[in-house]
């Protein structure tokens, strides 16, 4: 049952959304003047907070600006109840970090509607994302599909690519989030001696080039397709306007892509130093992952030798002999040039 705050300091009002709330399954608290209600929040950690604007001793702003410095409690939803209806509140609310803005009066509909849609988005935002790649791509995922996240249809470029195209270029300016509806993409770079090394893996419903915007900087890397793929384009600036409409988004995205930028250097560190044993083994877990979306590990992996090098970053030839061993201690089989992962509790234990 979800927890959810009222600080307002009408009684009637106070009491009137409390008991609506209530009728509805929620779990309802209830504070009288901006103070008590930071307190409550801060000692309860509601799931949702309902507060009216002006009030004695700490109005509704301030009361939201401290909770947002608060590590507990600055993705807590905050809807704002008010009878003032200026732009301009409107605007430093949402600016602050609002969720919503419920003018006086309003109706049941429109209070429990608006609960609902913060409190699903809340619990989207407060999942455990994995720091790798996964992580931003999963939030993501989650706030298009639910809405969350919204980017203009008419703005979208639908693209369909074959086998060997190119996406985007190292060195070439990001214009666009890139949204792969199907097919599979590598990005790599080339080292000082030409050869090959695969930064990432991308499947259907990854998203791709988010960092780039963010950072406003060039690509350093070149992503090229690797099975017959189709890929939405959407503009950079559409992404950006979604991200930062929403500072909760923003702050928990950010978050997430900090953690994956700390995981790709502990990869480049385990290329540098582990054994080719383990980083073969991390390789071909990390495809099956990315390309296995029904979490079947057994399923057959197609990518070719080379690639799979240039993801670990060895010679193609000393990969192959990698792989043979695999297969002769029954760690994996190899089909029709297909990998099929036989034992991933022993591939794991090879990390160790």
């Amino acid at each position: 049952m979800s927890k959810i705050l009222i600080i307002d300091d009408h009684d009637d009002i106070r009491e009137n959304i409390a008991e609506i709330l209530t009728l509805s399954n929620y779990e309802v608290q209830v504070a009288e003047n901006g103070k008590k209600g930071l307190e409550m929040a801060l000692l309860e950690k509601p799931d949702l907070i309902i507060c009216d604007i002006t009030m004695p001793e700490l109005d509704g702003y301030s009361v939201l600006s401290r909770l947002r410095e608060n590590e507990p409690t600055a993705l807590t939803p905050f809807i704002f109840l008010s009878a003032r209806a200026e732009r301009s509140d409107l605007r430093k609310g949402m600016g602050m970090g609002a969720d919503d803005y419920i003018t006086k009066p309003f109706d049941d509909v429109e209070l429990l509607n608006a609960v609902e849609a913060r409190l699903k988005k809340y619990s989207l935002l407060r999942n455990r994302y994995l720091s790798d790649e996964k992580g931003p791509n999963e939030l993501l995922q989650n706030l298009y599909t639910s809405g969350f996240l919204y980017f203009n249809a008419t703005n979208h470029n639908a693209v369909s690519l074959s086998k060997k195209q190119c996406v985007y270029k190292e060195g070439k300016t990001p214009r666009y989030l890139y949204y792969l509806k199907k097919g599979k993409i590598k990005t790599f770079r080339i080292n000082e001696d030409g050869k090959e090394y695969i930064t990432n893996l991308y499947a259907a419903g990854d998203f791709m080039g988010y960092l780039y915007i963010l950072e406003d900087g060039l690509y350093e890397e070149t992503a090229e397709v690797l099975e017959d793929a189709e890929i939405l384009e959407i503009p950079g600036d559409d992404f950006l306007s979604a991200i930062y409409n929403d500072m909760n988004v923003a702050t928990r995205f950010i978050k997430l892509i900090a953690q994956n930028v700390q995981d790709k250097e502990k990869r480049l560190m385990q290329l540098a130093y582990g054994s080719l044993r383990k980083r073969v083994a991390k390789a071909l877990l990390d495809i099956s992952e990315k390309f296995n979306r029904e979490n079947q590990p057994t399923t057959a992996i197609k990518i070719t030798r080379e690639d799979i090098a240039q993801y670990v970053g060895t010679a193609t030839e000393s990969l192959i002999r990698t792989l043979s061993d695999f297969k002769a201690e029954q760690l994996i089989e190899i089909v029709e040039g297909k990998i099929k992962i036989l034992n991933i509790e022993k591939l794991n234990n090879l990390l160790t």
